[in-house]
C-alpha cells in the first residue's frame, strides 16, 4: 500500500501535501490562540459564565486535532490507494470523535464546578464530595460513548456488542451486586447529602469524623484516633446521628440536696441554677424545677441549650455552671446530697411474751397474755 503511494505520487505532490498539512495546522493553532485571547479580554469585562465556559472548552483543543485535519486536507493532493484512503478517512473521524470527547469532558467539569460553587461556606464539604463523585461518573459516561462511536466508525457492530455487554452485564451485576450496591450508595450520598466530609456522625456503636467518601467505602476518624472504614451500602442502612448539623445542643442535668434543707432555700435553688446558666456566654436557660424526692436527696432537674454544636464548648459551659453552683450553694449554706442511710433505733422495745406450758408441750409459739 505504501509502495503504491510512492509510485503514484511525485515528489512535488508529496511536498504540496506536506506544505498544506503544516500550513493548515499552524493556522488552526494560531486561530485557537487568537480566539482564546479575545475571549479572555471579553471575560474580564463581563459577569456571565458563557465566555468562561467557551474559554475552558476551547483550551481543551489538542494539537492532535490540528495535525489530523492538516494531514487529512493534505491527503487530497495525493493519489491514495483505496485501502489507505479508507483508513485516512477513519482516522480523521476518530480524531474528531476524540476531540469532541475532550470538549464534552471539559464542558461537563466546568458546568459541575460552576453549579456546585454556589452556596454557603458551611456546605463546602458537601459540594466538594458531590462534585468529585459526579465528575467521575460523568467522565465515565462521556468516554464510554466516545469509545462506542470510535468502534462504530471502525466498522464494528456496536449493536451486537452492546447486546452482548448487556447480557454479560447482568451476570456481572449478579456476581458483584455488593460492589454495585456500594457504588449506587455513594451516588445517593452525593445527591442526598446525609453527611459530608468534616461531619461528626454516630452509627450504632461507631462514631467519628468523616474523612473521605469513596465509591465503595466511607472512612471515619474515631475519637481514639484509628480510622473506621465502612461500606456505603451498610452505612446508609444504619440510622445516622449527624452532630455537625446540630444548631443547638440541648443539655439536661440533675443535682440533689440533703433532706434537711429548709423550704425557703429549696425555693431559692431554681433561681441560683438560672443565674449559673445565664452567666455562661454560650448558654440559653430553659427551665429548672424541684423534680422529685429521691432515696437520699431532694432532686432538681435543669434544662438549658448550648448555642454552638461543638462538644468542647458544651463541656466548658457545663463546667462553668458546676463551679458557679458550688460557690452559690456554699454562700447560702446549701449542702449537696450524697448516698447515705439513716437508721432509727427504738430504745423502748416490749419484751417477748412468755409461752404457756401447753404451748411448750405442743411446740406452738402462740403468745400467752400475762396479767398486768
Amino acid at each position: 500500500m505504501f509502495r503504491q503511494l510512492i509510485d503514484n505520487n511525485t515528489l512535488n505532490d508529496l511536498s504540496y501535501a506536506l506544505l498544506v498539512a503544516a500550513t493548515f495546522m499552524l493556522l488552526l493553532l494560531a486561530l485557537r490562540w487568537l480566539v482564546l485571547r479575545y475571549l479572555e479580554r471579553v471575560a474580564k469585562n463581563t459577569e456571565t459564565v458563557i465566555d468562561d465556559f467557551l474559554i475552558d472548552v476551547l483550551s481543551a483543543t489538542r494539537v492532535l486535532l490540528a495535525a489530523t485535519i492538516g494531514l487529512y486536507l493534505g491527503s487530497h493532493f495525493l493519489t491514495l490507494p483505496a485501502a489507505l484512503e479508507k483508513w485516512v478517512g477513519r482516522i480523521f473521524v476518530i480524531a474528531l470523535i476524540l476531540q469532541v470527547g475532550f470538549w464534552a469532558s471539559r464542558g461537563l467539569i466546568f458546568w459541575l464546578r460552576n453549579h456546585f460553587s454556589q452556596g454557603d461556606e458551611a456546605d463546602q464539604g458537601a459540594r466538594t464530595m458531590t462534585l468529585s463523585l459526579l465528575s467521575f461518573l460523568g467522565r465515565v459516561v462521556v468516554w464510554v460513548l466516545v469509545l462506542l462511536s470510535m468502534l462504530d466508525n471502525l466498522g464494528i457492530n456496536v449493536t451486537a456488542l452492546v447486546a452482548s455487554l448487556g447480557i454479560g452485564g447482568i451476570a456481572i451485576a449478579l456476581a458483584a451486586q455488593n460492589i454495585l450496591g456500594d457504588l449506587f450508595a455513594s451516588l445517593t450520598i452525593a445527591i442526598d447529602k446525609p453527611f459530608v466530609v468534616g461531619d461528626f456522625i454516630i452509627l450504632g456503636e461507631e462514631m467519628g469524623t468523616v474523612e473521605h467518601v469513596g465509591l465503595k467505602t466511607t472512612r471515619l476518624r474515631s475519637l481514639s484516633g484509628e480510622q473506621i472504614i465502612m461500606s456505603n451500602n451498610d452505612l446508609l442502612q444504619s440510622r445516622i446521628h449527624n452532630y455537625k448539623r446540630m444548631a443547638e445542643r440541648r443539655a439536661l442535668f440533675a443535682i440533689g440536696v440533703t433532706y434537711d434543707t429548709p423550704a425557703e432555700k429549696l425555693e431559692l435553688i431554681p433561681k441560683l441554677i438560672e443565674q449559673a446558666v445565664t452567666a455562661q456566654t454560650d448558654a440559653r436557660f430553659d427551665r429548672a424545677h424541684f423534680k422529685s424526692f429521691g432515696a437520699f436527696s431532694l432532686d432538681f432537674e435543669t434544662v438549658y441549650y448550648v448555642r454552638k454544636p461543638d462538644y468542647n464548648v458544651f463541656m466548658n459551659v457545663q463546667q462553668g455552671i458546676n463551679l458557679h453552683l458550688v460557690r452559690s450553694f456554699a454562700e447560702h449554706r446549701i449542702e449537696f446530697a450524697f448516698p447515705t442511710q439513716t437508721l432509727h433505733l427504738n430504745n423502748h422495745a416490749t419484751p417477748a411474751p412468755a409461752l404457756s406450758a401447753a404451748n411448750k408441750a405442743t411446740g406452738t409459739e402462740e403468745p400467752v397474755t400475762m396479767p398486768a
